[in-house]
């Protein structure tokens, strides 16, 4: 599956556009993380609990959203986009949202 953020894909052609398609996750923070964050905001420095669970987030949503072009027959995914939302305190949504196609 090519996944690009851009609107074309270089050197291939679209043969058919399939339509909108996403992947989604929901995070919740965890209570021991939030400690080490707590710690990490008196000292200064990046919260690296928090990078990673967050790039966790993504790769998951990415790869929900390659299934659901993939269930559409699709073989590239144009326009990537991520979108995020606080759904309740302490939980986040991440959505990646893009258009599917068939390329050749």
């Amino acid at each position: 599956m090519i996944v690009v953020t851009t609107d074309s894909i270089p050197g291939k052609k679209v043969i058919h556009t399939l339509g909108w398609v996403k992947g989604n996750t929901i995070r919740a923070r965890h209570l021991g993380k939030d400690i080490v964050a707590l710690l990490r905001g008196v000292v200064g420095g990046e919260v690296v609990e928090y990078t990673k669970m967050m790039a966790e987030a993504r790769e998951e949503a990415v790869a929900r959203l390659i299934e659901d072009a993939e269930a559409q027959g699709a073989n590239a995914i144009v326009g990537l986009r991520f979108s995020t939302s606080l759904v309740m305190q302490n939980a986040s949504e991440i959505l990646a949202y893009g258009t599917a196609i068939v390329v050749e």
